[in-house]
């Protein structure tokens, strides 16, 4: 796999356009033969916004990241700009409702958090050199356009900015439309985020030479309100090219479970829990996904699809894909951590867990709290542990699954109907894990 703080050297030199055609990354462009020829000219700035609206940014940010990190990879020189301004108002696009705003300590959390992830995934100017010590061309910019609107009056923003700006044309946005039409409605605060959206264009392409942005496909209307007041304001031509959104099948949006969104922290969803979910995802959406969120190349792509098609239940796509993309966003020993416990579920070794990881691992496994005393003295009989645990109905039913070599604590045999447990044989500091036959599990919680 390619070493993803930096740009793959050793891949075969490609047309970008039609690296990102075959993966279905181009949803709508502005000008597709300008911006070949454009590209074709040498490197170009791309830039990609972010809103900082939590901590961390979550798999919905990755298609963001990885279309900035392939035009890395192709030459180009890529602007991860964090919306420090546009942050305090929040981006209406795709929203049914105005976002709660921020307050200042929280959303430089927020913009602190981002930037440390961005830096995962591209090689920044500041950090890349040659063997000569000299920067590399098309290292990473990472930016924050709170550096150059928190100077602006409101007074010199009209009069610079937004006198180029039709509200005729804003109005025909459907960003603007859908919310005026929605019972929520729409705020003067959240109509004025196009405007600087729209100016961060023009001031990236003054200030950095920045032609392209690029950004999900709910962008649209913000990314051409951009290339307006560029030629209103530079006569410069801009372009814009958006990718198609991370939707399942039936156009749900992918990255949110039950329990909430999938978020690139390990600290907010684990590499495990992170593992699951793109093991997890549906026969008609996993070729999706890897031609939108991993590097793989096409001929084995083309492979994946083929023995996908063959034999569905081998789940080898999905098993492909989980294990790329936890590696590439939580390193090896993530990935060795997330098989490690994956494995457990299926009868692997336990070993020393921490409470935290087991209850994480087995959180769809029913759980009964019982007083640690029962550990004390003689010990906890393993028939009655059964019985408490739910996993047996009757003493006599517990001792013949024993017997029958049918019943495991933290996937070990027992073997002894007369077994009697203690502190040694929990998996963590009050957890044990108790199984009858394959697939039966059940946690006691010491307390």
């Amino acid at each position: 796999m390619p070493d993803k703080n930096m740009p793959d050297k050793n891949m075969p030199e490609y047309n970008l356009l039609d690296e990102l055609k075959w993966r279905g990354l181009i949803h709508q462009c502005t000008d597709e033969d300008g911006l070949a020829k454009i590209l074709a000219t040498g490197p170009q700035a791309v830039y990609i916004g972010f809103d900082p609206t939590a901590d961390s940014l979550h798999v919905g940010s990755m298609m963001q990241l990885m279309m900035l990190r392939r035009f890395q990879q192709a030459g180009h020189r890529p602007i991860a700009l964090v919306g420090g301004a546009t942050g305090m108002i929040g981006d209406p696009s795709g929203k049914s409702e105005e976002r709660n705003l921020l307050s200042a300590d929280q959303l430089q959390k927020n913009i602190t958090g981002v930037a440390a992830q961005m830096r995962q995934f591209l090689h920044f100017h500041d950090d890349e050199q040659d063997h000569d010590g000299n920067q590399q061309s098309n290292g990473a910019v990472l930016l924050n356009n709170f550096e150059w609107m928190s100077g602006y009056s409101y007074l010199e923003f009209l009069r610079d900015v937004g006198k180029s700006f039709p509200v005729g044309a804003m109005m025909g946005k459907e960003s603007v439309r859908s919310r005026l039409d929605s019972e929520a409605g729409l705020s003067y605060t959240e109509f004025s985020y196009m405007l600087l959206q729209a100016y961060d264009f023009v001031h990236l392409s003054r200030e950095h030479g920045c032609l392209i942005q690029a950004g999900g496909s709910d962008q649209w209307g913000n990314i051409t309100a951009g290339i307006d007041l560029g030629r209103r304001m530079l006569g410069r031509q801009l372009f814009g090219i958006t990718a198609p959104l991370l939707t399942t099948s039936d156009g749900r949006k992918m990255g949110k479970t039950e329990s909430g969104a999938i978020w690139l922290d390990p600290a907010r969803t684990s590499p495990y829990q992170f593992y699951q979910y793109w093991r997890n995802v549906d026969d008609a959406d996993v070729m999706r996904c890897i031609a939108y969120l991993t590097e793989i190349q096409r001929v084995e792509y083309e492979e994946l699809a083929e023995a996908t098609q063959a034999d569905p239940g081998r789940r080898v796509a999905q098993n492909r894909l989980a294990e790329w993309l936890t590696e590439f966003v939580h390193g090896e020993d993530g990935l060795v951590n997330a098989l490690r416990a994956s494995k457990m579920l299926f009868g692997g070794e336990i070993g020393v867990q921490s409470d935290a990881s087991l209850g994480e691992i087995f959180a769809d496994v029913p759980s009964r709290e019982v007083s640690r005393e029962k550990l004390d003295g003689e010990g906890y009989w393993i028939v009655e542990a059964l019985q408490d645990a739910g996993l047996v109905a009757s003493g006599g039913e517990g001792r013949r699954a024993v017997k029958g070599g049918g019943v495991y604590v933290n996937n070990i045999r027992a073997n002894d109907e007369k077994q009697c447990l203690d502190v040694s044989n929990l998996a963590s500091a009050t957890v044990m894990v108790l199984r009858k036959g394959k697939k039966n599990y059940a946690l006691l919680r010491f307390v």
